[in-house]
């Protein structure tokens, strides 16, 4: 069989009255087995173990806290590379990964969106209250006289709908069509729409608990209510419809309960979504009679002015939405397949995620960074502008928006305490021993809830002007001008941006040649070659994809005096022709200021002309925020122009020192000039991978290739990345891809047998390089197990016993698998006589399996206990062993009941529950 990441054979669960259970545990087995834990890689940090051996071998990591429901994925990681996204247990702090002999397992760690799970970070003691003062914000920008916060001159009216639900592909409960629509009243003509789309965030609350009772099932059971996420950015709706804006928010709960079943974490089934919401709103306006009473303004759309707004999971969304208008995707992956009757004019995407780094180049964007941002803490968000690059014409404005002591959560008043309805926290934490000089709650970097909400909402309302209104007189608060909006006082908001009229893109990552500097990689671990190095901290731009890729450089300076410049050589002359300045995007480390570089460039003829001296100042950072990120600065070229120099061919770019020491690191040079053109979207191809699931037979061997469509126009380049099933490296092949070829073709043998094992699976990856979209990045060939799992029985070894023996019981398949098996025993309660306590077993294995002290004593069955055992593939028994202590008191014979059980905790129909007996020694 093909040896892959597979399906775990269950998934381990825990009920809430068990939730004090360590839920995974290791059962001792019989001498002729080997330990579960056995391994040539030695000791595992605590918190983590091997399963299983050979085909069925997982990796296992339990958190000491359940891992709260968020928009970042939970990924293994180890020696810097990415192992795997290991599937939850519903006890929210069990994690399993399928794993191969060939597997290292060196340097593991646990990381969504770059921040440690398995590991606390932060200052603490003195060092702490020393990086707390040195925490300084940045200085405040001059005011803009344009200021899209003040809210308009309409007053605005709310409503909602709740149409029938929509069956989505490969989800099997459908999802509800419900929202909350605020307009302007009174307002005249056509209006522009725009959607809001929530991320991912518990489904499910209990009124009255707390947030451990949040879940993420979906529909909600009995008892519980939905949480209601789409009602978050009532703030945002109402200043937009006060400008006159039709505005919705669309509820997403069933997708949040399911995505995690969608191999892209459930983009194209958020963009689906969207376009469902978007044909109702289009049928609305042409059949003003139709549209519910109670949504206000839904005659009087303009469907050719729409804005997409997406949070964290939403913004991957909507991105995949505004794509899917463009680029239809195929029709087996849609869930709308409709006519296409509205038109994206932008999207503003807050806190997003982007597993797929496929942002869409051709319609524009502005991303807002918030820097205390605690669950997708890498900030990825920052490649929907540095991923734009080069794949289009470079027409439409990527804009990244950098707010200092955000967060991720605050910008929904859903997932805001004090504001909520169900219960909701600070996605960054803070613990009290372990301050962070930046995000903790008082700094003076970090914002209030209140001056994070109103900062988002006037930026999103800058968008809006400027994408869909076409008003310019804004663009200078996006597009790096270092103007800031007034009404997000007192936060200080960053931009930088890519696209519009910038031109002739002096690009790391195209072929360059470095003097006095050097190329770096932000991706690659390898201290020779990456930029950061050990740094504490991280950078937007560097955010990690599923695999080690090329590319993703910049050029690093480092001096220890000023005076020596770098200079950078591309392969071929650029044109700055039609430029006004000469625009840099520049890194500096966190926490320093006045980095000073003179900027000179030179043309095909030699002549060199000093164009002006740039200031760079670095963000505030710590260990735990993602603060190394690129300021834009800015040079006229009026210099360049007085000097005579070539301005279509210029040859060098040279960047100088001239403060005493430092390090920068620059991402790109541009062209600039004022103004945002009409943007039209270039006809592209469009490459999807598939996922072909397919039986593995019982015997024979049966080949399958990966499928893989190419449509839309033209032609472009695309990666594709194809995953070693035993190591998980990638072999990268750049294509020429074109509308109606097979640009690559791999294929997988499946070899069928008659023993019940996991899916076996090969995976593809794809990503746009030139003048291509990508949208399904990832698929492959799955090889479905078809053979039924074994059956399993409990039977004593040594049943009665004398105080200071071990009780034994030997649990046993009926045949071998080719999986690791897991089986759960619970304790249950005596039905007669004196029960075994607390302390009538030893300590240690109290603890391992209880994660409860013996003191106060009370019976075995009230400690909770629920163990789950493993049995190896390829064997068909393993001990379970409860070892008892010997005392100097005089007491009765005692006992003990076990139940072999499913997955929450109930004993298994037809399965004796069985007893063991301890006899007194004295």
């Amino acid at each position: 069989m093909i040896h892959a990441r597979r399906i775990s054979v269950a998934a381990v669960a825990v009920l809430a009255a068990l939730a004090g259970s360590p839920g995974l545990a290791q059962a001792q087995q019989p001498p002729h087995a080997k330990p579960l834990t056995a391994r040539a890689d030695g000791a595992l940090p605590p918190g983590w173990r091997v399963t299983g051996e050979g085909a069925a071998r997982e990796l296992v990591w339990r958190s000491d806290r359940a891992v709260p429901m968020g928009d970042a994925r939970v990924e293994f990681h180890a020696e810097g590379r990415l192992l795997g996204v290991p599937k939850a247990a519903e006890d929210g702090r069990t994690f399993r990964l399928a794993l191969d002999e060939a597997t290292p397992l060196k340097d593991l760690q646990v990381l969504a969106a770059g921040r440690r799970l398995d590991a606390r970070t932060g200052n603490s003691g003195k060092d702490a209250k020393n990086s707390l003062a040195a925490a300084q914000p940045p200085a405040q920008l001059p005011a803009h006289s344009v200021d899209p916060g003040k809210p308009g001159s309409y007053r605005t009216v709310t409503g909602e709908y709740d149409l029938d639900p929509v069956k989505l592909p490969d989800f099997a409960q459908p999802v509800e069509m419900q929202a909350v629509v605020v307009a302007p009243s009174g307002a005249t003509g056509k209006r522009p729409l725009a959607l809001f789309l929530h991320g991912r965030h518990g489904t499910c609350f209990k009124p009255g608990g707390s947030e451990e009772d949040a879940s993420g099932e979906w529909p909600c059971p009995s008892g519980m209510k939905p949480i209601p996420s789409y009602k978050g950015y009532l703030q945002d709706q109402k200043l937009l419809a006060s400008q006159g804006y039709v505005t919705v928010s669309i509820s997403a709960n069933g997708i949040n309960g399911q995505d995690w079943e969608a191999e892209d974490g459930g983009a194209q089934a958020r963009s689906s979504l969207v376009r469902q919401h978007l044909a109702k709103w289009a049928d609305w306006a042409a059949h003003p009679g139709t549209a519910p009473a109670a949504v206000p303004g839904a005659a009087k759309t303009d469907l050719s002015r729409v804005l997409l707004v997406g949070h964290s999971r939403g913004g991957e969304g909507v991105n995949r939405a505004a794509m899917d208008s463009v680029y239809p995707p195929p029709a087996a992956q849609d869930g709308y397949g409709g006519a296409i009757r509205w038109k994206i004019r932008g999207t503003v995407l807050i806190g997003p995620t982007i597993f797929g780094q496929n942002p869409v180049a051709d319609v524009p964007s502005a991303t807002i960074l918030p820097g205390c941002d605690g669950d997708v803490s890498d900030l990825q968000g920052e490649v929907y502008v540095d991923g734009t690059r080069g794949i289009s014409r470079g027409a439409a404005l990527h804009s990244a928006v950098y707010v200092v002591g955000a967060n991720h959560n605050f910008f929904n008043t859903e997932w805001t305490p004090g504001k909520s309805e169900a219960p909701s926290f600070d996605d960054f934490g803070d613990d009290p021993e372990r301050r962070d000089r930046v995000c903790s709650p008082g700094t003076r970097t970090r914002l209030t809830a209140d001056q994070q909400h109103k900062a988002g909402a006037t930026y999103i309302a800058a968008a809006a002007r400027l994408f869909v209104g076409g008003d310019d007189r804004v663009r200078p608060l996006l597009d790096g001008s270092g103007r800031r909006a007034p009404s997000a006082d007192p936060a200080r908001v960053l931009t930088h941006a890519v696209g519009a009229r910038r031109t002739g893109g002096l690009l790391p990552d195209a072929p360059v040649k470095v003097t006095g500097g050097r190329l770096c990689s932000g991706v690659v671990p390898d201290p020779a070659v990456a930029c950061l190095g050990r740094a504490k901290g991280s950078s937007p731009h560097f955010a990690l994809w599923e695999t080690q890729e090329r590319g993703r450089r910049a050029v690093a300076l480092k001096w220890s005096a000023p005076g020596t410049a770098t200079k950078v050589r591309p392969d071929a002359p650029l044109s700055l022709s039609g430029a006004k300045k000469l625009a840099l995007r520049v890194m500096v480390p966190p926490n320093t200021n006045g980095a000073k570089l003179d900027v000179a460039v030179s043309d095909s003829a030699g002549r060199r002309a000093k164009l002006g001296q740039v200031k760079v100042d670095g963000l505030p950072g710590s260990e735990r925020t993602a603060s190394y990120w690129a300021r834009e600065v800015r040079v006229p070229l009026t210099a360049a122009t007085r000097a005579g120099l070539d301005l279509k061919h210029v040859k060098s770019l040279q960047l100088t020192p001239r403060s005493r020491y430092g390090k920068a690191w620059l991402m790109d040079a541009w062209g600039w000039a004022p103004g945002t053109p009409a943007v039209r979207a270039v006809a592209l191809p469009r490459v999807d991978i598939g996922r072909l699931k397919v039986k593995e037979g019982d015997s024979g061997t049966r080949t399958y290739h990966i499928p893989v469509q190419v449509s839309g126009q033209g032609s472009g380049k695309v990666r594709f990345s194809v995953l070693d099933p035993d190591t998980g490296r990638a072999k990268d092949k750049l294509v020429t891809v074109r509308p109606g070829s097979t640009p690559i073709d791999v294929p997988v043998k499946v070899k069928g047998n008659t023993r019940f094992g996991n899916d076996q699976q090969q995976d593809l990856l794809a990503k746009a390089v030139e003048g291509a979209v990508v949208g399904s990045y990832r698929g492959g060939v799955t090889a479905q197990n078809d053979d039924p799992a074994p059956k399993v029985t409990l039977t004593p070894v040594a049943d009665r016993v004398t105080e200071g023996k071990k009780l034994t019981w030997r649990i046993t398949l009926s045949e071998p698998a080719d999986a690791d098996i897991s089986q759960p025993i619970r304790v249950l309660p005596v039905t007669e006589g004196a029960e075994l306590s607390t302390k009538d077993v030893d300590r240690e294995w109290l603890m391992n399996y209880a994660g409860e002290l013996p003191d106060p004593e009370r019976t075995l069955s009230k400690a909770e206990l629920w163990v789950w055992t493993d049995i190896p593939a390829g064997s068909t028994t393993v001990d379970f062993v409860i070892p008892t202590v010997k005392d100097q008191l005089a007491e009765p014979t005692e006992s003990v009941r076990l139940a072999l059980t499913d997955f929450e905790a109930e004993p298994l129909p037809d399965h004796a529950v069985v007893t063991g007996t301890v006899v007194d020694a004295s």
